[in-house]
């Protein structure tokens, strides 16, 4: 089932406009976006989350789910590193808890339906309290025209997060943000952001990448009523243990070069 949006930009004649990343390399550049983290799962592969609680992840649901069987991720070591640049991060803590939205079904065919539900929220042994470290605030998400940034990690920038401030929103429907913004291989589960205040704001999470007559588009994962849901099944209970066990040796990305589910599909 296609996307019906991506039908709508197609007769629209709205396209992706390129624009330049920047690559938060040094303190002062990655100030204020501590809270973006690399994701690194069972050493095999890695998305993008940002912390929006001090025990609290927000990322993509597909990232917890394995390419090869399409079956969620329910024991193995997954690690958030907060602020990751250049081999070395502001906070590492390890992933106890894991929640995917409910209605969220993981398959290979891109569908407003799973880009809708692409929701996860990960929970840590610990909580991040570090003063350079803070949590996000989300807000309602933005309209057609708005401006909105991202900030990720990607496939051939992985050791450093890069920002992207002037992305623009193509379209929204159905829970669906379709964005200029520009992410790769690894990018899932980056947060869109917009800026109020002078105060950086989540209004969704990359969910996937698209092509509109050639020009590269993201797709976003709106807030709202799907991250109350996901809140909901976490007082509930009704999230995943992991079974990483204490005091196992760290696997980074790069160790293994096996494949994850850590990805993007392309329609």
């Amino acid at each position: 089932m296609a996307l019906t949006v991506i039908g709508l930009l197609l007769t629209s004649g709205a396209v992706a406009q390129n624009t330049s990343l920047k690559r938060l390399d040094n303190g002062d550049d990655a100030k204020a976006w501590e809270a973006v983290g690399r994701l690194d799962i069972d050493g095999k592969g890695f998305c993008t989350g940002a912390l929006i609680a001090p025990k609290l992840v927000l990322t993509a649901a597909h990232c917890m789910y394995n390419s090869e069987t399409g079956k969620r991720i329910e024991e193995g070591h997954v690690e958030f590193l907060a602020g990751w640049r250049n081999g070395r991060a502001d906070a590492y803590r390890d992933v106890v808890r894991v929640v995917v939205h409910p209605d969220f079904i993981y398959s290979e065919t891109l569908s407003s339906d799973r880009v809708r539900n692409d929701l996860a929220l990960l929970e840590l042994e610990q909580p991040i309290r570090n003063s350079s470290i803070k949590p996000f605030k989300t807000a309602a998400r933005p309209r057609t025209g708005d401006r909105v940034g991202v900030v990720s990690y990607a496939l051939d920038r992985s050791e450093a997060p890069s920002l992207q401030d002037v992305c623009e929103v193509l379209a929204r429907q159905d829970g669906v943000l379709v964005t200029s913004c520009t992410v790769d291989f690894g990018s899932s589960g980056a947060p869109i952001f917009v800026i109020e205040d002078g105060e950086a704001q989540i209004v969704s999470v990359v969910s996937a990448k698209a092509e509109v007559r050639g020009e590269e588009v993201s797709l976003g994962t709106a807030l709202g009523q799907p991250l109350a849901e996901l809140q909901a099944e976490l007082v509930a209970g009704r999230a995943v243990y992991l079974g990483a066990k204490p005091g196992e040796r760290r696997v980074r990305v790069g160790d293994t070069k096996t494949d994850t589910g850590a990805k993007f599909v392309r329609p």
